[in-house]
C-alpha cells in the first residue's frame, strides 16, 4: 500500500513538472516572431505585432485589442518588403494605426496571423539579416541578405513551375 502511494506521488509530480515544461514562456525575437504569434492564437483570433512610431515600442493585438507590450524590440531601421513573382522584392509602404483614443499614428512595423494561422507574406531586413515569413508550413527562414530570399523565392517558384 505505501509502495502505490509513493508512485502515485511521484507520478503526479512528474505529470506536474513536464506541464510546466511545455507552458514555458517563448521570448518573441525576429527569428521566432511567426512561431511567438502563432502560440498567442489559442482562440483561433488574428494576432497582430504591431510597432508604432520609431519602434521603441511594439505591442501584440488579439483580435484589435492590445494584449501585451513589448519594449526595445528594434529601431526604425527596420525593412519590410513583399515578393513579387514578377517584380521581385517591393518595399511595403509604411501605413496609418487608429489608436484606442482614435488618434492617428505612424506603423513602423507590423506583422500579423490570421485565425487561419497564415501569416503576413512579407520578407524583413533588420540588421544585415533577412527574416522570411512567406512559407505557410515552415519556420521562419533567416538569410544573410535580402537577395539570398529573393533567390530562394525564385528557386521555390521556378521548382513549382517545372
Amino acid at each position: 500500500m505505501i509502495v502505490i502511494m509513493i508512485i502515485g506521488v511521484v507520478y503526479t509530480l512528474v505529470i506536474s513538472k513536464l506541464q510546466n515544461v511545455g507552458e514555458a514562456k517563448m521570448t518573441p525575437s525576429l527569428s521566432n516572431l511567426k512561431e511567438y504569434l502563432i502560440s498567442l492564437n489559442e482562440d483561433k483570433e488574428s494576432v497582430r505585432f504591431l510597432c508604432l512610431n520609431d519602434c521603441s515600442s511594439c505591442s501584440v493585438y488579439k483580435d484589435g485589442v492590445k494584449f501585451q507590450e513589448i519594449e526595445n524590440f528594434f529601431d526604425e531601421n527596420i525593412q519590410t518588403y513583399r515578393y513579387d513573382f514578377l517584380l521581385g522584392a517591393i518595399r511595403v509602404k509604411d501605413s496609418v494605426y487608429f489608436n484606442e483614443e482614435d488618434i492617428q499614428e505612424s506603423v513602423c512595423f507590423s506583422f500579423g496571423i490570421d485565425e487561419n494561422l497564415v501569416g503576413d507574406q512579407v520578407i524583413v531586413v533588420y540588421k544585415e539579416k533577412a527574416y522570411d515569413y512567406s512559407a505557410y508550413f515552415t519556420k521562419t527562414q533567416v538569410y544573410d541578405y535580402l537577395e539570398e530570399a529573393i533567390d530562394a523565392r525564385q528557386k521555390i517558384i521556378q521548382e513549382v513551375m517545372q
